[in-house]
């Protein structure tokens, strides 16, 4: 005796002591298939191209400002004899190697000191990184000097000091917020230690440790400006001659050179932040 079509169970659905099941798999085969993820664009065309071109314009605008400037003798000596681009590549090369050192410095310390047999000195490690940091750049400058000499040594090590903390307090932070249940898991699938931490820890932490190196960055453009002081050059030269022989052009110039200076490197560090921030870590459902 057939079902009446009123009872009748849709395609996969039984019926059992007046109950209604479906087979096992029927619900989800029915199932509409799930959006699919959606990854964020790493770099938008905006980010690529505002910062660049306004820095553009401020450094076109200041080059177009001195052409008409009337410039005298004492101006024109300050900034003649390529004094600019040196003291330029001074400060390049100053960032570039202090932050060479703070990263091989900071980072293998940060996952140092989040072992189990290093964790208690952790406190000690981010109190002198806090010590280094709270002293006025000046003044741990002028310490420097007076122990080393003047010279572009004095001038790196008071840059790397200033800068450890940050990228010191974001590794152990970084590597501290990982899943404790998710390395444990990694552990209990027979990865060693030095695998857990490659694979596991330090990618899931790189975000927020290039945070830390990019504050590290700007902090050492902005500490460069001082190491004229200590005989270590940059573009500081040129801010403190337009401030002593009151000349303003030359002031101006030097400002404008370390702002769009530490904005550039700001703007690369957010470009090699996205690019090298885990693609997992950018995927929302």
């Amino acid at each position: 005796m057939s079902t009446p079509p009123s009872k009748q169970r849709p395609e996969g659905e039984h019926e059992v002591k007046g109950l209604a099941f479906r087979d096992e798999g029927a619900a989800e085969q029915e199932a509409p298939p799930p959006a699919a993820a959606t990854v964020k664009r790493r770099i938008s065309w905006q980010k690529l191209t505002f910062l660049p071109a306004a820095l553009a314009a401020v450094l076109l605008a200041t080059w177009l400002w001195f052409e008409q400037a009337d410039l005298d003798s004492i101006t024109e000596n300050a900034i003649a004899g390529g004094q600019v681009s040196k003291a330029l590549r001074q400060h390049i090369q100053l960032t570039v190697i202090s932050t060479f050192f703070v990263l091989i410095i900071a980072i293998p310390l940060g996952i140092l000191l989040t072992r189990k047999a290093f964790r208690k000195a952790a406190p000690v490690a981010m109190t002198f990184a806090n010590m280094g940091q709270a002293t006025p750049a000046i003044g741990l400058l002028a310490l420097l000097v007076i122990w080393l000499g003047i010279g572009e040594k004095a001038a790196l090590i008071g840059i790397i000091i200033y800068a450890v903390l940050p990228v010191l307090a974001n590794t152990i932070a970084g590597l501290k917020a990982n899943d404790p249940t998710l390395l444990e898991a990694a552990r209990g699938i027979g990865m060693s230690p030095l695998g857990v931490l490659s694979r596991i820890e330090l990618p899931l932490a790189v975000p927020l440790i290039l945070a830390g190196v990019r504050t590290a960055l700007v902090l050492n453009v902005g500490t460069a400006t001082l190491a004229t002081f200590g005989g270590g050059g940059g573009l500081g030269v040129l801010i403190t001659t337009g401030i002593t022989t009151q000349r303003m052009p030359v002031l101006v110039l030097g400002s404008v050179l370390t702002v769009a200076l530490a904005l550039l490197v700001d703007w690369l560090a957010s470009l090699a932040e996205l690019l090298l921030r885990p693609r997992g870590l950018e995927v929302e459902s």
